[in-house]
Formats: C-alpha cells, structure tokens, sequence
C-alpha cells in the first residue's frame, strides 16, 4: 500500500516544521573553530590529534590531477567480502569470507588468488573444527575455519567481525611480496572493531580472548612491518568513515552540530558560493583535502607510543605504527573519503606528497574510490545469488534449515 497524497502532504509540513527550527548558518564558524583546535587536539591534557605540518584546506582542478604524473604506476588493492551471519536451526551460527588482491594494471593470477574464513559459533563447546590452513583451486587459494567461543548476545558481530578481519589480513600478508610501490587496502588501516572490543563491554572483552583476536591484530601489526622495513608505502582508504572520536572530543570545547567526523570534514571541503568556510578554490568542481594529522585517541590508541597493541610485540619504534589520517572530499558526488596511514609512511614529507597526490588522481579519474580498491571490491563481493546458493549448499550438509527471519519472509532478503 502506498501513501496517500494527505500524508505526504503531512510530512512534507512535517519537514518544514523541523527545517524551521535548524539554524545551520553558524556551523561554518563553528567548523572553523573546531579546525583550529586541531593544532593540537588535548584530551584529558594528552594529545590525541596533532598535525604533522601546517594544518590547511586544499584544493586540487579535477582535470588537472587527474592528467598528473602518477607516482606509483602499479597500485594494489585489498578488500574482503561476507556471506554476513547466517544461523541453523541445528545451533550453528557461521559466516563465510572471502578475500582478494587486486593489480592495476591487472593481474590475472593475482586476481584468481583467495582466502577463505569460514566462522563457527556453536552453543555445544564439545564440538571441534579443523582450523588448519587447507590448500584449494590447485594451490593458488587456501581456506581454514575458525571456531568462535560462546559470547551470547555478541555473536552475531564477533562471527562476522572474525571472519572478515582474519581474510583479510591473512591475504595481505600471503600477498605481500606481489606488491611493490602502493598496497591499498579497503577500510581503515587496522581492525579498529576489534580494538574497540577491549573498552566497549567487559562481557564482551572477557568472552573474545578465547577467540584470540590478538592473533589477528598481529597480522596487521606484521603486515604494517614488512612494508615499512621494504620502504612500500600501504595505506587504507575509507570509503565511509563513521568515526566520531574528534566531535566527541571537541564537543566540550566549542559547538559541534555534527553527526560525525565526516560530517566535519565535509563541512570545512565543500566550496559554496555563500562565502563560507573551505579551502581557496579555482572551481566548485575541484577536489578538496586537507593536510595529515596524527591520531592517538579512541580506537587509534591502541597502536599509538603510549597504547598496548593489544599485547602485540611491535619490531619498530612505536611511533612507526601510529595512524596518521587525511580527507577528502568530491563535490561531484558529494562524497567524502578517509585515508589513513602509519605514520613510518607520511612522516617523510616526499611520500606523504605522493600518496596524496596519487590518490587525488585516482579518485578524479574514477568518480570514486581507486581503481585496484574498486576491483578488489568486485572480486571479493559474495553477491545476492552466490549468498543464496552457499547457505543451500550449508542446508543440505548439515541437513538442517537456516532459521527464516521475518523480514527474509517479507521482503525476500538473501543479505
């Protein structure tokens, strides 16, 4: 059934209530205040955000970037994608991943190369999987499952969080030496979900050990290692950053009307014609950045000087390892991106230069995320149909039925 005009009518007058009561005409001062609280960021007199040279807005001609000398010729992507949590009725809960490198220009056999994480929560602790490595499709994959303990409400997030950080740092890693001038991978530069684990709930803390996610931050921690001590930089590009470390810090120092910290950012890069605050600009259709920071705070404090690594040894100095950021923003699609970096990688300013500007390029010339981040998304995609016939595949092994959820009956959801 769909609405009638009245009640469409009803929320149109609904939203001009609403709108009549935002005022947003302050929020460029207020993004301008918060920016300069960013040299430096003091939480609790530490600092959690500082830049690593003169803080600044930029702004790059979308056909000029996209036409630069490249640094890098060859760019290597990295992404992992689920089956997403499926429960049986016999008492499992599993979740399937799936992870892929990507060249550009391409590489077919890097390309046909997979791992494969299958997670298994069960309610009966006596049962017991085989977690070894296995070999698959004539050497050139592996895959192995991973037995996740009892963690109650959690389970859920701790199947799918496991399945998909444990594919795709384990690719990387057996990848490594494929790559030779740029790893991009496709999210954050560490699993930060995993970290948060620790601070979020002590149950949930308490009831992970057992699943030793510290394994899997040290796959990361190595994988950081080995391209810092090749002198590669690798770096992660977030294609929808949620955080909201810097407006809940900043909110006790000036007004933060933000949901998070994209929405900051988008705030300070976006160039209006109503004066506003952003970067000087040639044209409204340039991309828009701003310079690196570093950041300790939040879920990057675990891989900063003064965090723990979650007990990981780290090799390096520990400054090596801590995450140094930077967004940018394209006014064609109105989306704005998240690239993080450790800081081994941008602290010369050379590197910190080209990273930056291989990535303005790309995002210029693709209308989006680089081109080794969008193949290794589409090679590593479990999509619609695949998801159906794995969980029959599934249903006929354990000769029993994944439990049907009221909206999978609704709406004919296979996701």
């Amino acid at each position: 059934m769909t609405l009638d005009p009245i009640h469409v009518d009803t929320i149109a007058r609904i939203a001009a209530s609403i709108a009549g009561t935002v005022d947003d005409t302050d929020h460029d001062e207020h993004a301008r205040d918060a920016w300069e609280l960013l040299d430096p960021l003091r939480e609790n007199g530490r600092v959690v955000v500082e830049p690593l040279d003169e803080p600044a807005l930029r702004a790059a001609a979308v056909d000029d970037v996209a036409l630069a000398d490249r640094p890098f010729s060859v760019t290597h992507g990295l992404d992992a994608g689920t089956l997403n949590p499926t429960g049986f009725k016999n008492g499992l809960l599993l979740d399937v991943a799936q992870a892929a490198m990507a060249a550009a220009p391409t590489d077919l056999e890097l390309h046909r190369s997979r791992t494969l994480v299958t997670t298994v929560h069960a309610n009966d602790a006596t049962r017991e999987y085989s977690e070894d490595w296995q070999q698959y499709d004539h050497g050139y994959s592996r895959q192995r499952v991973l037995h996740v303990p009892e963690v109650g409400e959690f389970a859920d997030e701790v199947t799918h969080e496991l399945a998909l950080y444990l594919a795709e740092s384990s690719h990387a890693l057996e990848h490594a030496d494929k790559v030779e001038e740029l790893l991009l991978l496709d999210g954050p530069l560490y699993p930060k979900r995993l970290f948060n684990w620790e601070s979020r709930d002590p149950a949930l803390a308490e009831a992970t050990r057992e699943a030793a996610p510290q394994a899997i931050v040290e796959n990361y921690v190595r994988l950081v290692e080995e391209f810092v001590e090749r002198g590669v930089p690798i770096a992660g590009f977030v294609k929808n950053p949620t955080s909201r470390f810097l407006v809940r810090t900043l909110s006790g120092k000036t007004p933060t009307p933000w949901a998070d910290d994209s929405a900051l950012f988008t705030r300070l890069l976006e160039q209006r014609d109503d004066g506003g605050e952003g970067p000087a600009s040639r044209d409204e259709s340039d991309l828009t950045f701003t310079s690196w920071f570093r950041s300790r705070g939040s879920s990057d404090e675990p891989m900063s000087v003064d965090g723990d690594a979650m007990g990981i040894e780290r090799r390096l100095d520990p400054e090596c390892y801590e995450v140094t950021f930077c967004y940018l923003y394209d006014p064609r699609t109105d989306v704005t991106y998240k690239i993080e970096a450790p800081y081994a990688v941008t602290r010369d300013p050379e590197t910190r230069e080209a990273l930056t500007t291989q990535l303005l390029s790309e995002v210029a010339t693709e209308r989006g995320p680089p081109e080794a981040i969008g193949k290794a998304d589409e090679l590593a995609k479990i999509g619609a149909g695949e998801k159906t016939a794995i969980r029959r595949k599934f249903e006929e092994t354990f000769d029993s039925d994944a439990r049907m959820t009221y909206d999978r009956l609704r709406w004919d959801v296979e996701d």
